[in-house]
């Protein structure tokens, strides 16, 4: 670009044009510096019939879009593309400084677990850019693998949907999960990254099939989502800050927790969340914090909930300090994970037990400055009641149940 001005600025001065025509030379120069290309998944022999393997397709196109200098579109059209086995989108190298994937299709998984269930991640960008992934669908065909895993057998662990690691000025927007194997989406050690108009889904009882979990990010932006799973809709694990949640429906599922955390002694915190007008419909919980009952310098700080409504939802408001899944691996340890600095307001709606309000922390790291203002809860018609052990903080406005701080 440098030496096309340069260039300007000399044929300006050689032939004294007026100023209109080099503004039009000028800006056909930029345009050639920013025109975007495209790459059709379907000329590097990807096929849409959802039975012959389209992963080579996909990569070629990658490293065209990755190589070129200008910002680049790999386009998946309508119908069904097979990627038979896990694949890796690497940015390391990349000189477009940016890449859209726009799908109107549907990528698909083999229906045999094997294919995919002992990679960690299915579909995967690595220390990319600039990437954004648009539309579409994403169809992990994980039922088969929640058989072998509820029949009691030895199965895969099974594979993440959709994982970013180490990326930066991520959007994904617009984009459908069906059905994966574990996580839907995950966000690992990402910076700047926006969720918009997602929608996942799997059965209630689809065994760690998280819809978005997040470890290690700062500055992600989930909005206007619809998650239905078998697990946490959004899971918040350790190392995470400047978390902006809003407009988010949930249910089935486990709720909106920021945990679990504490498995290990030296843990990065978790700080600087926002859930706003979120909905639980039918959920186990609705906005959670799990901390395992083990001994770990984590913390969890400066979080708000604001704005949420609860439809028949068993844990509305819940801190679980003393997480322990069948009383193993968490040995009676007084000091965990810190909890402090924890807004709940405006949070209304009816709970599937009559305990909506349960704060359950530590002796050893009580939870403090908790606070409740305007929280309207009912039971069967009735004012739900609250729970508290080892948790302080303040209450204000109207409170239905009665605060137990």
């Amino acid at each position: 670009m440098l030496k096309a001005i340069t260039f300007l600025n000399e044929f300006i001065m050689v032939t004294k044009l007026n100023i209109v025509p080099v503004l039009m030379i000028f800006l056909l120069f930029q345009y050639s510096y920013s025109a975007k290309v495209t790459y059709n998944v379907l000329s590097f022999g990807a096929k849409a019939n959802g039975r012959l393997d389209s992963r080579s397709a996909f990569l070629k196109a990658w490293g065209l879009a990755c190589n070129s200098t200008n910002p680049a579109i790999i386009y998946v059209p309508i119908g069904r593309y097979l990627i038979g086995s896990a694949i890796t989108f690497s940015g390391q190298t990349c000189k477009s400084k940016a890449i859209t994937m726009k799908i109107d299709g549907t990528l698909v998984a083999p229906s045999t677990y094997n294919a995919v269930g002992n990679a960690q991640v299915w579909i995967k960008f690595y220390r990319t850019n600039h990437v954004t992934i648009s539309g579409g669908t994403l169809d992990a065909q994980g039922s088969s693998l929640w058989a072998c895993k509820s029949s009691g057998k030895t199965c895969p662990k099974g594979a993440t949907t959709l994982g970013i690691y180490h990326s930066q000025n991520i959007v994904i927007s617009n984009l459908r999960s069906l059905n994966s194997q574990m996580f839907h989406i995950l966000l690992y050690a990402c910076t700047n990254a926006k969720l918009q108009g997602v929608s996942i889904s799997a059965p209630g009882l689809s065994p760690n099939t998280d819809g978005i979990h997040l470890s290690s990010s700062t500055g992600v932006t989930i909005l206007n989502s619809k998650i239905s799973t078998g697990d946490d809709c959004i899971s918040i694990g350790p190392g995470n800050s400047n978390i902006w949640i809003e407009k988010v429906v949930c249910g089935p599922g486990h709720g909106i927790s920021i945990g679990s955390l504490g498995w290990d002694v030296i843990e990065a915190g978790v700080q600087n969340v926002t859930v706003k007008t979120a909905t639980f419909i039918g959920s186990d919980n609705g906005l959670r914090i799990k901390t395992w009952a083990r001994r770990s310098n984590g913390f969890v700080k400066d979080v708000v909930f604001q704005h949420a409504s609860m439809v028949n939802v068993k844990n509305p408001i819940l801190i679980d300090a003393n997480y322990c899944p069948n009383n193993e691996n968490c040995p009676n340890q007084v000091s965990g994970v810190k909890i402090s600095n924890v807004l709940y307001e405006d949070v209304h709606g009816t709970s599937a037990t009559r305990v909506a309000v349960k704060f359950d922390c530590r002796k050893g790291k009580p939870c403090t400055n908790i606070r409740l203002k305007d929280v309207n809860l009912k039971y069967a018609g009735q004012p739900a009641v609250s729970s508290c052990s080892f948790a302080a903080g303040t209450a204000s406005g109207l409170l239905q149940p009665t605060s137990c701080l």
